[in-house]
């Protein structure tokens, strides 16, 4: 934020005991956390990592460090795009919520991945209640009207579209969970726009002329994720997507000078109270 970005995106699961917690991952990654102690002796759920997050509650949870960063191999390129910050609790959403309204960040949108996996029931939580508890807990902050909600499982963009219309909300899509949407098949922009997306949201690789096209058609804007390539944000610029997800903003910040596009406004950083 104190870079300036338009907007931040995170991921959110719930907990056994029905906290929104943010987690990228279903299950309790071991990339990402690391088991320090159960919370109470002989818990019959430790060690937590690799366990499904629905199964734990937030006081297990809070038991992990999730400021590890373990590469998957030894040239894994998302090792090098985060700073290990040992100690780290996994932070609810409400709290996250409360830091950016801390900074008075109210130009800053907050995009809310709902991680949700039809075919995995036993790890995804009902996606009604789900939707509804996001959105209540942005609500509750006053963030309502400055946020999306984004999903890989369009049933989230369905009850979002009923339950807040007037919420931006972004149909995610990749190679691998395309098979989650057979309604796609012949016109994957109509399919999410017909699921109730404002916003199409495709892994780069996705990204050509005719997807652009079609996203076009069905009223969609485009916008584009992981690129942290500021050769490859400049072709996908160039197809005609309106937004860029990138893990490095101080580089698209350059690429936006560079083309003469409005820049976000740089966050104050926060002070003490008295200095």
């Amino acid at each position: 934020m104190e870079l300036g970005v338009h907007a931040l995106e995170f991921d959110v699961a719930l907990t056994a005991d029905r906290r929104l917690v943010l987690t990228h991952d279903l299950t309790v990654s071991a990339v990402t956390s690391a088991d320090r102690r159960p919370l109470y002796a002989d818990d019959p759920l430790f060690p937590y990592v690799g366990k499904a997050v629905n199964s734990l509650t937030l006081a297990q949870l809070r038991m992990l460090d999730v400021g590890v960063r373990l590469p998957r191999h030894p040239d894994d390129p998302f090792a090098l795009t985060q700073v290990a910050m040992p100690e780290t609790r996994m932070p609810t959403l409400g709290a996250v919520i409360g830091l950016a309204n801390a900074y008075e960040a109210e130009s800053v949108r907050l995009h809310v991945e709902l991680k949700s996996d039809p075919t995995r029931p036993a790890l995804t939580s009902d996606p009604a209640a789900f939707t509804e508890m996001v959105l209540e807990e942005l609500e509750r902050h006053g963030r309502l009207g400055n946020a999306a909600i984004l999903s890989f499982d369009w049933r989230i963009i369905e009850h979002a579209a009923r339950l807040a219309p007037g919420i931006p909300r972004f149909a995610l899509i990749e190679p691998d969970t395309l098979h989650w949407h057979e309604a796609a098949d012949a016109d994957l922009p109509a399919a999410a726009r017909d699921a109730g997306a404002t916003t199409l949201s495709p892994q780069h690789v996705m990204v050509d002329e005719a997807l652009t096209a079609h996203a076009a058609t069905a009223g969609l804007d485009l916008v584009v994720w992981t690129v942290n390539d500021t050769a490859l944000a400049e072709r996908m610029l160039e197809l005609g997507v309106s937004g860029v997800v990138t893990d490095y903003p101080d580089r698209m910040r350059e690429l936006w000078r560079e083309r003469g596009l409005e820049l976000p406004v740089p966050v104050a950083p926060l002070r003490p109270v008295g200095v």
